[in-house]
């Protein structure tokens, strides 16, 4: 095992932590004010969190699950250094990106500033095992 390859685990990791938090999953709600009106308030939640999930926001709760999926694949590639598990992961990455990038499609205000710093961290992990396909 290359010690270089134990580096490869860091943007996972980041991504997990991220998406722990409590400020990546973004529901929207209205309520009633008092005079009559309609106001909207916003509720962040983690992304293994299952209220977004039940209110119809999948993609967080998906992405989380297959952010844990990607560590677990990464941790084996450093370990084996099987092109085929490499392979996978980057297929499982492109989706973990595709899927964090979903609550765009519910509005701009169903994406939160966490959001994107995942997506960039799973992105980052992309270009790291691509450049790592490369090599090989």
């Amino acid at each position: 095992m290359e010690k270089k390859r134990l580096l490869y685990l860091l943007p996972p990791v980041i991504t997990l932590i991220l998406e722990i938090l409590p400020y990546g999953a973004v529901c929207n709600f209205a309520r009633l004010a008092e005079d009559g009106t309609i106001g909207r308030f916003r509720v962040l939640y983690s992304y293994f969190d299952l209220v977004p999930f039940g209110y119809a926001n999948f993609a967080p709760f998906l992405t989380a699950v297959l952010t844990c999926v990607i560590l677990g694949l990464t941790a084996a590639y450093c370990l084996s250094g099987k092109q085929r598990i490499l392979s996978i992961t980057k297929v499982l990455l492109c989706a973990g990106i595709v899927l964090s990038l979903c609550p765009l499609l519910l509005g701009f205000d169903c994406f939160s500033f966490v959001g994107a710093l995942i997506t960039a961290s799973l992105a980052a992990e992309l270009f790291l095992l691509s450049r790592v396909s490369d090599r090989a």
